[in-house]
């Protein structure tokens, strides 16, 4: 059963421990596909056959890259510090060896790891500044009206936000101001156009816009109206 005992070869020769990190962002490191194998088989060499200095031959067997772009993707890698060559002495014998050291595959993935920590904490506290912003827009918007039923606004701001997956631009802001101010929409029916934009898959301000527009121009002025206007158009299509 040739099969069977080829899976099962397969299964003797075990599998590489490579970061899941590394494979996942190895391209925004700026590493090529070359420079990915070259490291996956420098791991498998070590873990895999016990041999910490493979040959650029020895190595260029088991790619398609010339022997060539093998020595180059070799220097980039030692050049960009991801891995470099260590000369050691064997203590038994007292013969001077050479090996590769790795180590700064992991060092450059936790470098990695930081920066993209860093840029979430970034991402997360321009966000909430940008709600702070947008709640005392709302406040003063609503103390220029004379009452507090605009406070509210602020929460459709952070809805917005939360459909959109990120914080609202200043012109995304006023674009919203001027559907309140200018074209007279009910916070609800706004909220409503948002729903059906999510619900058609184009969360994009100017197709919400549209929905508005067409909903105007049919005299559609609250949620309930609008729901049965969307039914409606959905059956006809």
């Amino acid at each position: 059963m040739p099969i069977e005992n080829g899976l099962l070869m397969a299964l003797r020769e075990g599998s590489v421990s490579i970061p899941n990190l590394l494979v996942q962002h190895y391209s925004k490191l700026g590493l090529a596909e070359i420079d990915m194998m070259l490291i996956i088989h420098l791991l498998a060499y070590k873990e895999k056959e016990n041999n910490d200095f493979p040959t650029i031959e020895e190595i260029q067997t088991r790619m398609t890259a010339s022997p060539e772009r093998v020595i180059q993707s070799i220097q980039k890698l030692m050049g960009d510090g991801w891995i470099a060559i260590d000369e050691d002495i064997d203590p038994e014998s007292g013969i001077q060896y050479e090996h590769y050291n790795i180590s700064g595959v992991y060092e450059k993935l936790a470098e990695a790891c930081a920066e993209f920590y860093r840029e979430r904490q970034q991402l997360l506290m321009g966000r909430r500044e940008s709600e702070s912003a947008l709640a005392e827009v709302a406040v003063a918007r609503a103390e220029d009206h004379g009452d507090g039923e605009d406070v509210s606004e602020a929460n459709m701001f952070v809805k917005f936000e939360t459909e959109f997956g990120r914080p609202l631009s200043p012109m995304e802001c006023e674009t919203i101001s001027g559907w309140l101010d200018q074209d007279k929409y009910a916070e609800a029916l706004i909220l409503a156009a948002l729903k059906e934009a999510v619900f058609a898959g184009k969360v994009h301000f100017r197709y919400i816009d549209r929905i508005l527009l067409e909903w105007n121009r049919n005299l559609v002025r609250t949620p309930e109206q609008a729901k049965e206007y969307a039914a409606k158009f959905r059956s006809r299509g």
